[in-house]
């Protein structure tokens, strides 16, 4: 099983986890340090930033969607829903803090927003555990080039979407 969309042969939506991944957590963090007694602009960071987040995961669950289309009927179908609804929850509870949070004008984050965020990371996690297994099972047979071989020149278009051979 291959991603419908690649860029220079690569699957995008892994790519794209990333950075849903990485804005919640920095959103977590700065709305920590904000709940910790920083200056009262990290918690505007820290939405901001989970903002970008939702943006970023709304693009990677479409790529997801995508990919999913394709995938037969098994083991690696469930695996492939379950990770997108684990990720789907996790954006689902970084949304409703940033639904209670637009409402006030500093954007502040408090402790209870702030466990809802840790809770909402600890669903990522098993997203990404997830999202592992997934890859393991789509790149199953599949070796790349590893060594000076894999710095070779790139042949063929940069962004590909294309059906799986059935």
């Amino acid at each position: 099983m291959e991603s419908r969309l690649r860029v220079q042969g690569h699957p995008i939506q892994p790519m794209l986890v990333t950075f849903p991944l990485g804005l919640f957590v920095s959103a977590a963090v700065f709305d920590l340090a904000d709940v910790a007694g920083g200056p009262a602009f990290l918690g505007e960071v820290g939405y901001w930033s989970a903002v970008a987040a939702l943006v970023a995961a709304a693009l990677a669950a479409v790529a997801g969607m995508v990919d999913l289309w394709d995938v037969r009927a098994g083991r690696t179908r469930r695996t492939a829903i379950m990770f997108n609804l684990v990720n789907a929850a996790m954006a689902a509870l970084f949304l409703l803090t940033c639904l209670i949070r637009s409402h006030s004008p500093e954007r502040g984050a408090t402790g209870v927003l702030l466990v809802t965020e840790l809770v909402a990371l600890a669903v990522g996690g098993v997203g990404v555990r997830l999202g592992a297994r997934l890859m393991r099972q789509f790149d199953r047979g599949r070796m790349e080039a590893s060594g000076f071989e894999a710095l070779g020149p790139v042949g063929g278009s940069t962004v590909e979407i294309v059906r799986p051979p059935a």
